[in-house]
C-alpha cells in the first residue's frame, strides 16, 4: 500500500467530498495500485494554493484498458477508509 497526496479542484473535491465522485482519473505515473491511499487535498487554481482540505479515499478498483481511458491514464474507485483499514505511521 503506498499513500499518494494528490492536488484536487474545489468542485471535484466538494464532489468526492459529498459521495456523488467516487473515481478518480489521473495519469499513471505514479504506479497505483488497489489498496493505495490517496490524499485528495483541496488546491484552488485561481488562487493557486492549497484549502486545507484533505480527504483521504482507497483505491477499490482500476480500470486502465486502454480500449477505455486513454493511454498512460486510469481510472480509480475510491471507497472509505475506515480505522480497520487505515494504514500505520511507518507506512507509505
Amino acid at each position: 500500500m503506498n499513500k499518494h497526496e494528490l492536488k484536487i479542484w474545489p468542485q471535484y473535491f466538494k464532489a468526492v467530498w459529498d459521495g456523488t465522485k467516487t473515481f478518480e482519473i489521473r495519469r499513471n505515473d505514479r504506479n497505483f495500485q488497489i489498496g493505495d491511499m490517496l490524499v485528495l487535498r483541496e488546491f484552488d487554481p485561481d488562487a493557486n494554493e492549497y484549502t486545507g482540505s484533505a480527504i483521504c479515499k482507497k483505491v477499490s478498483y482500476i480500470l486502465d484498458d486502454s480500449e477505455f481511458v486513454k493511454e498512460g491514464y486510469v481510472v480509480m474507485g475510491l471507497t472509505e477508509w475506515t480505522s480497520i483499514n487505515l494504514p500505520e505511521e511507518g507506512d507509505k
